[in-house]
């Protein structure tokens, strides 16, 4: 029997296997402070992406992949100095 997944649960699925890679592929001790500009990654799903913060742990949710890419960059700019959270933006 195949189950067929709608895109909400492929969505979220992806959301999960994302954040799951990036907080093992970067983790920081509770007692280090984060890198400074924060490493920031767009992962490109198709014509979305997610903008991922290994220093937040973080990611933004699917956008469209420009808007994630733009995010990433305003997100570096905004770490130069002092760790800034790197915002949720809601699924559109």
């Amino acid at each position: 029997m195949e189950q067929v997944l709608d895109r909400a649960d492929l969505a979220a699925v992806a959301a999960c296997t994302a954040t799951a890679a990036h907080r093992r592929d970067h983790d920081h001790v509770a007692s280090v402070a984060c890198c400074h500009p924060h490493a920031v990654e767009v992962v490109h799903l198709g014509h979305r992406a997610l903008t991922v913060c290994h220093d937040c742990g973080a990611d933004s949710g699917f956008l469209p992949y420009r808007q994630a890419a733009r995010l990433a960059e305003v997100h570096r700019d905004q770490t130069r100095v002092a760790s800034v959270p790197l915002p949720r933006t809601a699924v559109s």
